[in-house]
């Protein structure tokens, strides 16, 4: 990991495209302002993460299909549907 000290106003490029910007900083954190490409999708790290974790989770959670025909069958469903 590369540690860089920044002050309010100073930038980081990441390539050619990518510039960070520190706005402001607070007794709460920093605030800090991205320049990049629209086709560059920019996440919050813990945002990312918790999608991958459902997605993880939902994956885990298969049913078999016999598992799903014995659930349809505790419906008591009309076989005319």
């Amino acid at each position: 990991m590369l540690v860089l000290g920044r002050r309010k106003g100073e930038s980081i490029l990441i390539g050619p495209d990518i510039e960070l910007t520190v706005l402001e900083i607070g007794p709460d954190g920093i605030k800090i302002g991205i320049s990049a490409p629209k086709e560059i999708t920019i996440l919050r790290k813990e945002l990312f993460q918790e999608v991958a974790d459902i997605n993880r989770d939902s994956v885990q959670q298969t049913v078999s299909l016999e598992d799903l025909k014995h659930q349809l069958q505790s419906l008591h469903l009309p076989k005319s549907l």
